[in-house]
This record gives structure tokens, C-alpha cells and sequence, in this order.
């Protein structure tokens, strides 16, 4: 299963092959999301789901069973958009609340065997310096996703995002 979570305004789902959309669960903004609370229940009380119930309670499951992860994104000064970022906030009960070591940095522990593709696409007027802090950013996310591989690219325009899908 493939995850897509974008930000996009008027996206086509068209534009994904057909054998691609029986596979692919779009996550996109309906309005309705809440910010994480940091209530901690994903980890204490209602372990690997969220516990705001808001039609966006089970990314932490979702990306358990994802082989591909798509994220596109507009680039906020070198981040997620809000919307993005508030999703990939909310995917907290994927992990542990536990810590391990990884490169020389502290990370939580993974709740599921799962090591997913991560792909980001940022689109908009981005500067060098921006670029920098997202991929920082993208490889610090693939880190604490236990990533097989973890991917960035930059596009000027959204619209060229989606003729690649």
C-alpha cells in the first residue's frame, strides 16, 4: 500500500494510474484536522491510535502498512506546509515513546516491523538555504520512520509534481 499526503489545492487523482489508486490512500486537507495534543494516549491508552477523533485518528496504522510514503508539500521556510505538518505530527503512534540511538542521536523506537519508501516533493519559490533545512528536516523524518530510503525533491511549480506521479 502506498500513502500520498499532499497539501495540494486541485489535485487529480486521475493522474495516478489506475492500478496505483486501488493501492494508494490519499490523505489530503478536508478541513477538519486537529493539531496533536500531546495527550501521549497513542502510547499509554489507545496504544498505536490516535485518541482525537477527527477522521485522521489512524496515520500511526496507515504508515505501519505503507511501503511508499509520498508526501508534497509546500516548502514553509525549509518545512511541511501546516497542513503537512500537522499530519505528520499526528502520525506520532507509529513509534514508541521509547528511545534508542541512532547515528549519535536519540530517536524513538519503532512500534511496527514496517520500513517504508519516503518520498517528498516540495514545490513553491524555495531559496538554497530553505532547500538545506528540508532535506535535513526529510532525512531527520526518515530516521524517525525507520525508512528503508528517503528521498527529496524541489519543483518551482505544483503542477509538475503531479505530471511525475
Amino acid at each position: 500500500m502506498n500513502v500520498l499526503i499532499h497539501d495540494l489545492e486541485n489535485f487529480d487523482e486521475s493522474l495516478i494510474s489506475t492500478d496505483k489508486q486501488k493501492d494508494t490512500v490519499i490523505i489530503s486537507d478536508n478541513g477538519k484536522i486537529h493539531p496533536c495534543i500531546c495527550c501521549f494516549s497513542c502510547w499509554i491508552k489507545t496504544p498505536g491510535k490516535c485518541a482525537i477523533k477527527d477522521g485522521y485518528d489512524n496515520i500511526g496504522l496507515l504508515h505501519s502498512k505503507c511501503e511508499r510514503l509520498v508526501i508534497i508539500s509546500r516548502c514553509f521556510y525549509g518545512s511541511y506546509s501546516p497542513f503537512v505538518h500537522n499530519v505528520m505530527d499526528r502520525s506520532i503512534p507509529y513509534l514508541l515513546p521509547y528511545f534508542e540511538t541512532k547515528n549519535g542521536e536519540t530517536h524513538h523506537q519503532c512500534r511496527y516491523d514496517n520500513k517504508p519508501v519516503i518520498k517528498v516533493y516540495f514545490y513553491g519559490e524555495i531559496f538554497d538555504m530553505e532547500k538545506e533545512t528540508a532535506k535535513k528536516m526529510v532525512l531527520a523524518n526518515g530516521i524517525n520512520h525507520h525508512a528503508q530510503k528517503t528521498e527529496v525533491y524541489f519543483y518551482d511549480n505544483s503542477n509538475d509534481i503531479q505530471e511525475i506521479l
